[in-house]
């Protein structure tokens, strides 16, 4: 099994990226594998890789890479979530499958264009500039052909009231990439940017618990990965202040699907982020401020048509960096992991 780690900067852990021709089709070995993949990576000082990314060069004449998603969940190492994607492991992905000869080696202005197979989601990585040690990327979502903004909803409504420690909290589910649970942090008890980015145990829990009860409200598996959750705050005209939980603690910055579900909701009218980041008086198509603990995310989404007939076309994400880190060798006589040479 060919595994490479690969890492985007502000994400919670590297991924892994394995060669999907060299694993079996079935979803009970394919886990079984995973799950040795997982003890072999626990075994050797890296039991944080909880996203495995499975390429192959793409069978559909339109695309470069195939690409499923696999979180690991922490509570077992056999256990997986296969719902959802990740948009940093996809990124990961680009970059381990060009330096590992999959696709064509990357420079400056190229793109490479993925298939999701998860759910269908097109992507296209532009590298905006290569290193020996990695590349630094833009990635474009696509919406071929435009969706109607409303089908983002889950709900079909820009807000759901969702009944949460004895009343009633109204949120917004929006799904573009991957499905999120948005939350006005005041409505937590948090109201100030410095009170929604301190490490605080309650808001953990609250954003943890309502997510929980959003899952028992709409029927859904409470023991998965998704919904993602994130708590927001105003912070200034087209800018919005993001508290995020990865699996299983805070994200560092903001999950890339995330990056694309809040300038998606921000981009329909009456949704929590459309409110807060006061989209309203923003110019059509412009730029989202994503201020998080670890970082400043940038996100646009272009949409055409008029006030009652608006559709979603892409969603870009700019200046991502992915640096490499080589081939994962398990080495018994050490507790470190060992790589290979990037050159290998």
């Amino acid at each position: 099994m060919t595994i490479s780690l690969a890492r985007a900067h502000g994400t919670p852990c590297p991924t892994a990226v394995l060669d999907a021709r060299t694993l079996p089709a079935s979803e009970p070995e394919l886990l079984a594998r995973l799950t040795e993949l997982r003890s072999a990576l626990a075994d050797h000082g890296a039991a944080d890789v909880l996203k495995n990314a499975l390429v192959q060069p793409s069978r559909h004449p339109l695309f470069d890479l195939d690409y499923r998603f696999v979180q690991s969940m922490p509570d077992r190492l056999d256990s997986f979530d296969l719902r959802g994607s990740c948009g940093h492991s996809i990124l990961a992905a680009v970059e381990a499958a060009a330096r590992t000869g999959m696709i064509q080696p990357l420079v400056a202005g190229c793109r490479v264009r993925v298939n999701v197979l998860n759910n269908g989601d097109n992507v296209v990585c532009e590298a905006e500039e290569t290193s020996d040690g990695g590349t630094r990327f833009t990635a474009h979502f696509l919406c071929s052909p435009p969706r109607p903004v409303d089908e983002l909803l889950i709900t079909g409504e820009p807000v759901t009231g969702i009944r949460f420690d004895g009343r009633t909290v109204p949120v917004s589910l929006v799904s573009m990439g991957n499905p999120y649970l948005f939350v006005n942090a005041a409505e937590l008890g948090f109201r100030t940017v410095e009170e929604l980015f301190a490490d605080d145990p309650a808001l953990f829990d609250r954003m943890t618990r309502l997510r929980l009860a959003v899952c028992r409200a709409q029927g859904w598996d409470t023991s998965g990965a998704f919904p993602k959750v994130a708590a927001l705050l105003p912070d200034g005209p087209g800018a919005l202040a993001v508290r995020a939980i990865s699996v299983p603690s805070w994200h560092p910055t903001v999950a890339l699907t995330g990056a694309t579900c809040l300038a998606a909701g921000a981009a329909v009218e009456g949704t929590i982020p459309h409110l807060l980041s006061g989209a309203a008086d923003q110019p059509e198509n412009g730029m989202l401020a994503l201020r998080t603990p670890g970082a400043t995310v940038r996100a646009s989404a272009r949409t055409t048509g008029g006030p009652h007939d608006r559709r979603l076309a892409w969603i870009s994400v700019a200046e991502k960096q992915v640096d490499y880190r080589g081939h994962f060798l398990p080495a018994p006589t050490s507790q470190e992991l060992s790589w290979l040479p990037q050159t290998a």
